[in-house]
């Protein structure tokens, strides 16, 4: 386990997407552009159940992220990390409003669709590289 360095904790907190890599059931690579949180030590990913990115982070707890400054694309952090937790419920719901207030300034996720529920995956670091 690597603790985030501030750098990294930064570039979380920022309005930058993040590209998140899982691993497919038949080993190839998935990798899926998202909105990006971190509570000071988890990478945070909200996501709906059942899309791609949950069920190969469910089979396989093993990602890697990248993510660049939105002003600065040279500024790189690549986390290679491990999933912990999948939290749905109220927290998960609440945690993708505040998503929403973060990346397009609205107050509701405005994407939701009928039946879609929502969670909330906590990765912790195991290796952080800064370019």
């Amino acid at each position: 386990m690597s603790k985030l360095t501030e750098d990294a904790r930064k570039m979380l907190e920022g309005k930058n997407f993040v590209y998140l890599a899982t691993v497919n059931p038949d080993g190839t690579p998935q990798v899926t552009p998202t909105w990006v949180d971190t509570d000071g030590h988890f990478v945070l990913i909200n996501t709906a159940i059942g899309r791609v990115k949950h069920r190969n982070m469910k089979k396989n707890p093993h990602v890697a992220l990248a993510i660049t400054d939105q002003t600065n694309p040279y500024n790189l952090i690549v986390i290679k990390g491990k999933v912990v937790d999948h939290v749905t419920g109220k927290v998960a719901e609440d945690h993708i409003d505040k998503m929403a207030l973060k990346y397009q300034g609205l107050e509701k996720y405005p994407h939701r669709k009928p039946g879609e529920q929502r969670v909330l995956v906590r990765i912790d670091p195991v290796r952080i590289v800064t370019r």
